[in-house]
């Protein structure tokens, strides 16, 4: 309405300056040959095209500055919303869909401590699908690193499926993840893999908390604090390094992302499994054990998923995605 306003308003402004301005040489002109002309009628005219200008002058200089304000508004509007939506991993956008995210991450995290704790669960108490033959080591592996890809792929594209406090921690400390967005992360993680274990519990009756522990991840027999500490730093490293790069770098094909992470857990599962029970994943051993009312050596799992993923996503980020293949 207002640019309507302008466009027909102007045609009729030039009008009246150019009368304005032919009045005034007319003036002048009769002036000059009639000495009796009215000084005080051309001085009139004179000042009344003089403000006729500043009116207009001082209506363009504020439609030029509204016009300023609007797009150094707009500008910083912008820059908000980028910030806002920030691409997170596997092309998730951070920002306008928190609780949606929240809501998936809690859910993600619940598929991946149902599948892998409630195998294991069934491997430590003996129990099979069908015949003679029980879970084993390979199974428990494979259940998680087969659920993590699956989420990945589910839910990747929504809450970035970080499904693990190491990851989301990592990712903060590289500036590719708003801090302010990490307590609602975390809480969503320790929610899930408590409601993950809660199903373990269900599913194979008190012998999994009593017996089981409902598969949280204690230090093999032998193995000190320390030693476990450091293998949790160096599976987790492995975990997050994978998850940086195939997650994050645009270079990487499409369609990977998914295969690349469900290995990289099954690696971790199947180095550490035999030392610390391969936790990797802080909330994977805190909700089994606040379930099970076990919490023995509970700071190395805690610390060691935490700093391996952090040294994991410094590295890649500051000094390996640098690198560009050569021919």
């Amino acid at each position: 309405m207002g640019e309507r306003y302008h466009g027909e308003e102007e045609p009729r402004r030039r009008s009246e300056r150019r009368r304005d301005s032919d009045r005034y040489r007319d003036d002048e002109l009769r002036r000059r040959d009639d000495p009796s002309f009215h000084d005080e009628q051309y001085r009139g005219r004179g000042s009344r095209q003089v403000r006729s200008w500043s009116v207009d002058l001082s209506e363009a200089a504020g439609r030029i500055a509204g016009r300023l304000r609007d797009r150094g508004s707009g500008r910083r509007r912008r820059r908000r919303e980028t910030r806002e939506q920030a691409r997170g991993l596997y092309g998730s956008r951070i920002g306008h869909n928190m609780l949606r995210a929240a809501v998936a991450e809690v859910v993600g995290t619940f598929i991946l401590v149902f599948t892998g704790c409630a195998v294991a669960t069934a491997a430590i108490l003996q129990r099979s699908t069908a015949g003679p033959a029980f879970y084993d080591s390979l199974a428990v592996a494979l259940a998680f690193g087969l659920a993590l890809t699956a989420i990945v792929a589910s839910i990747g594209h929504v809450s970035g499926a970080h499904v693990n406090p190491a990851v989301t921690l990592g990712l903060a400390a590289t500036s590719k993840f708003p801090w302010q967005h990490v307590p609602a992360y975390l809480g969503a993680q320790l929610l899930g893999a408590i409601l993950g274990a809660i199903a373990v519990w269900i599913s194979y009756g008190e012998a999994a908390r009593e017996m089981a522990a409902v598969a949280a991840t204690f230090p093999a027999e032998g193995v000190g604090d320390i030693r476990a500490f450091l293998v949790e730093i160096f599976i987790t490293f492995i975990l997050v390094f994978v998850i940086i790069s195939v997650a994050t770098d645009d270079r990487v094909p499409a369609g990977v992302a998914p295969l690349a992470v469900g290995f990289a857990l099954t690696c971790g599962v199947f180095i550490g499994g035999p030392v610390t029970g391969g936790s990797v994943n802080p909330v994977r051993t805190l909700g089994p054990m606040l379930i099970a009312g076990q919490f023995t050596a509970l700071w190395v799992y805690v610390l060691g998923p935490i700093i391996g993923g952090v040294l994991a996503a410094l590295l890649y980020e500051r000094f390996v995605s640098e690198a560009d293949a050569t021919e």
